[in-house]
C-alpha cells in the first residue's frame, strides 16, 4: 500500500522530549514500513523516520523561537498534502480538524485519528458539519461526548516492542509520575499520595506556558514543601526507560476524560505496574489487578500502593506485548484503511522475505 501519513508540526517525529501524537505516528509509520509499505511522512525537518519524509517546516515548531503562531504552517502543510494526494492509496491525518474542509474530494480514502479530547462544547457543530469523514478514536471512552459521526474503529496505541525495556527488579524504590503539569493530570494527587505512603516520588513532566501560574501557584510550593518529592522536569526516550524501568509504580492519577494516557502503556513496557484513577480510558488500558490497580479516590491509591508494588512485572509485561505493541496497533489500522470504500482495489502489502524491524534513531 501506498500510505500518507501527516503529524502535527509542533514536535518532531518522534518528539525529542513529550509528545504522544507524534511518538504514536513515528512507531505507527515505523512498523507499516518494516511490514513493507510504501510509506511518506508529512512532519517537520528534524523528524527521522524510515519512511520518505516531506519537510513541512524546518524544525519542531515548538523549538523554533522564530515561530509565533502555528496555524499557517499548518495550513501549508495540508496543501502540499492536497496537491500529492493522488498518488496514495490512503491518507492518515492526526492533525485533529484543521483538514477537513480539503479532504472533500477524496474523503473516502482518509482516516483520521482523533488524539484529543472530545468533550469540549465547540466541537460539536464542526464534528456535526462533516458527518462523513472517517474517523478513528483511541479509546472507546473518548466517543461518548460526540454526536454521531462516522466511526471506522477504535485503535489504542502501541509502542516498537524494543524501545523501552523491560525491567525485572527496580533499583529505585519510588513512584513515578510522567506527563505534564496540568490541573487535569492531578500532579497534586501524586504528590499526597506518596506523602501518605512515606515512599519518595519523581516527578519528570513538562509545563506548558498555559500551564505556568498553575505551577508556580500550586505544584511548585507543593514539591518544596516535600522531601520526597524530586522534581526532574522533561525527559527523553532514553531517560524514559531508566526513570520508568526503575519506579516501583507509577501513578497516574488523572481527574478528566484521558482519550488512552501513552504513559500507562509505558510503564507497562517496562514491567512497571499503574495505579491509575477510574475515568476516561485507564478501564480500557489496565487489566485490573495484572497490570495494575484502578482506584477512585486518594485514599483508595494509598490503601492499595502495596499491592501494586506486589504485581509480577513479567506479567505487566507480558500485558503489554498480548494488547500494546506497534505491530498490533499497524495490523488494526491497516485492517481499517483496506475497508474504506474509497481504497483502490489493487492496494496490497508488500511483503519482504526477511522482515526485519528498522532501526529508529533516538534524538537526545
Amino acid at each position: 500500500m501506498k500510505i500518507a501519513q501527516i503529524a502535527p508540526l509542533a514536535e518532531s517525529v518522534p518528539p525529542k522530549l513529550y509528545g504522544g501524537t507524534e511518538r504514536i505516528v513515528s512507531y505507527l509509520t515505523q512498523e507499516l514500513v518494516a511490514q513493507g509499505h510504501e510509506v511518506t511522512l508529512f512532519a517537520s525537518g528534524d523528524s527521522v523516520t524510515n519512511a520518505r519524509l516531506v519537510t513541512c517546516s524546518d524544525v519542531a515548531l515548538r523549538l523554533d523561537p522564530a515561530v509565533k503562531e502555528h496555524l499557517p504552517h499548518h495550513v501549508v502543510m495540508l496543501e502540499q498534502v492536497r496537491r500529492e494526494a493522488h498518488q496514495f492509496d490512503v491518507l492518515h491525518f492526526h492533525t485533529d480538524l484543521l483538514h477537513f474542509p480539503l479532504i472533500g474530494e477524496f474523503a473516502d480514502r482518509t482516516v483520521t485519528t482523533l488524539h484529543g479530547r472530545l468533550d469540549l462544547p465547540d466541537l460539536k457543530p464542526f464534528y456535526k458539519a462533516f458527518p462523513d469523514i472517517p474517523l478513528v478514536s483511541i479509546s472507546n471512552d473518548q466517543r461518548r461526548p460526540m454526536p454521531p459521526v462516522k466511526w471506522v474503529g477504535t485503535v489504542y496505541h502501541g509502542l516498537a516492542s524494543d524501545i523501552l525495556p523491560f525491567t525485572a527488579k527496580p533499583t529505585g524504590n519510588y513512584l513515578a509520575f510522567l506527563g505534564r503539569i496540568s490541573p487535569e493530570k492531578r500532579p497534586d494527587r501524586a504528590i499526597e499520595i506518596a506523602a501518605k505512603v512515606g515512599m519518595p516520588l519523581k516527578m519528570a513532566a513538562k509545563i506548558d506556558n498555559a500551564d505556568k501560574a498553575y505551577w508556580e501557584t500550586v505544584i511548585e510550593p507543593m514539591v518544596n514543601s516535600h522531601a520526597n518529592v524530586e522534581f526532574i522536569g522533561e525527559i527523553n526516550e532514553l531517560e524514559k526507560a531508566e526513570f520508568l524501568g526503575n519506579a516501583g509504580a507509577l501513578l497516574f492519577p488523572i481527574d478528566w476524560p484521558e482519550p488512552f494516557g501513552l504513559v500507562m502503556i509505558e510503564a507497562m513496557a517496562c514491567g512497571t505496574p499503574v495505579i491509575a484513577f477510574n475515568c476516561g480510558s485507564a478501564p480500557e488500558v489496565i487489566d485490573n489487578g495484572l497490570s495494575g490497580i484502578l482506584v477512585d479516590s486518594v485514599t483508595e491509591a494509598v490503601e492499595n500502593v502495596e499491592w501494586a508494588l506486589r504485581l509480577d512485572r513479567r506479567k505487566v509485561r507480558a500485558t503489554f506485548e498480548k494488547r500494546f505493541t506497534a505491530e498490533r496497533m499497524a495490523r488494526d489500522y491497516l485492517d481499517i484503511y483496506r475497508s474504506l470504500p474509497g481504497v483502490r482495489a489493487n492496494a496490497a502489502p508488500l511483503h519482504r522475505p526477511n522482515r526485519r524491524a528498522p532501526d529508529l534513531q533516538i534524538v537526545a
